[in-house]
């Protein structure tokens, strides 16, 4: 077996430069950390389908739950999901039905990298400054790797048991 390299599958794993890029809402999710504050976590990933820098690359948004009340703030909750295209007025059952009702969502970010300090020692940190609506509601983005295996597959037949593949879609 032979190996050849490609250097055009090469990825920069650098920060996402400042700007404004077009995402899918791969996953969205409740979250805590290990001292128990509570946020609702967003991973996007810049679509591929469109011509633009560090396609495939996650950006991440967290919402986080007030100390005060105990509540997420409504109104950047909102912000996103009117950015997400969600249906206003929507009622769901539950929180993690509101939260899964983000998948597969294309929404327009803006991008600022900015330092933060805690603890006397300073951070890099890629922040999502600014939500909009998609220019792009038709999505042909192909996920790569891990993401592409725990995708929904919605245009496979319910009756198929399995997906044929041959040695040509194999890399190795």
């Amino acid at each position: 077996m032979s190996f050849k390299l490609d250097f055009s599958e090469a990825t920069d794993f650098g920060p996402v430069p400042d700007g404004i890029y077009e995402v899918i809402t791969f996953n969205v999710n409740e979250d805590a950390t290990q001292n128990g504050a509570e946020f609702i976590n967003f991973d996007f990933i810049i679509r591929n389908d469109i011509q633009q820098a560090r396609g495939n690359s996650h950006l991440f948004h967290r919402i986080w739950k007030s100390k005060k009340d105990g509540k997420y703030n409504k109104g950047m909750v909102m912000t996103v999901a009117k950015a997400c295209g969600l249906e206003d007025g929507k009622e769901y059952n539950s929180f993690d039905d509101f939260l899964a009702d983000f998948a597969m969502t294309p929404v327009k970010v803006q991008v600022k990298n900015e330092q933060s300090e805690y603890n006397g020692k300073t951070y890099d940190n890629t922040n999502i400054k600014r939500f909009m609506g998609t220019s792009y509601p038709d999505v042909q983005h192909q996920f790569k790797g891990k993401a592409a295996e725990s995708t929904p597959n919605f245009d496979r037949d319910p009756g198929q048991s399995s997906i044929d593949i041959s040695s040509e879609d194999i890399p190795f």
